[in-house]
């Protein structure tokens, strides 16, 4: 299925209670996804089977990001993430992933699990949105997309540096006393 890259501008929402669901193979294949990740993304399950998880990019996503959550996933730990994915018609919607390997008996990586739940509005205008839009730029500056990564990674290392916390922290921490759930 070739990859939409149409953008309408226009955000989608789901509820305060509703929960992404999606489980990938290890290529990142789309193996499940529940109704309301089907109802969100706009695609009939039978449109996203099989297909890599990637289907629902938004093309304003930091690449730096997908790949330290892929490093993270291949080291075997789980990774918090916001995410901008894009719908079947171009719309978009934020996430707030949390991301994990899936085992099999013997202790082997198969696959990958993830639920998405509603961001924190604010942490999202306030922090990720503007980040996120910085690491894009940094990454566009150079012709080069390898070495455009690696500028926006560096960008975000410099980042947890300055703050003085791991990746993990950071995204655990950021407008703390607005996310919900906080205590």
């Amino acid at each position: 299925m070739a990859v939409e890259t149409f953008l309408s501008g226009n955000e989608r929402y789901f509820g305060d209670d509703d929960i992404i669901v999606s489980k990938t193979d290890l290529k990142g294949r789309l193996t499940y996804a529940n109704k309301i990740f089907l109802d969100i993304s706009g695609y009939q399950e039978k449109e996203v089977l099989g297909q890599p998880h990637s289907l629902i990019r938004h093309p304003e996503m930091p690449r730096c990001i997908f790949k330290l959550l892929w490093n993270t996933l291949e080291q075997g730990k789980e990774i918090f993430a916001y995410v901008n994915n894009r719908s079947k018609n171009g719309d978009n919607y934020w996430v707030y992933a949390h991301v994990t390997p899936s085992w099999d008996k013997s202790g082997k990586i198969v696959g990958y699990h993830s639920n998405r739940r509603v961001p924190d509005r604010d942490i999202l205008d306030q922090h990720i949105i503007p980040l996120y839009k910085d690491l894009v730029a940094k990454e566009k500056s150079t012709a080069n997309r390898k070495d455009g990564m690696h500028l926006a990674e560096t960008m975000l290392n410099d980042l947890l540096v300055e703050k003085q916390v791991a990746y993990d922290e950071f995204i655990a921490t950021v407008g703390q006393r607005r996310r919900r759930g906080y205590r």
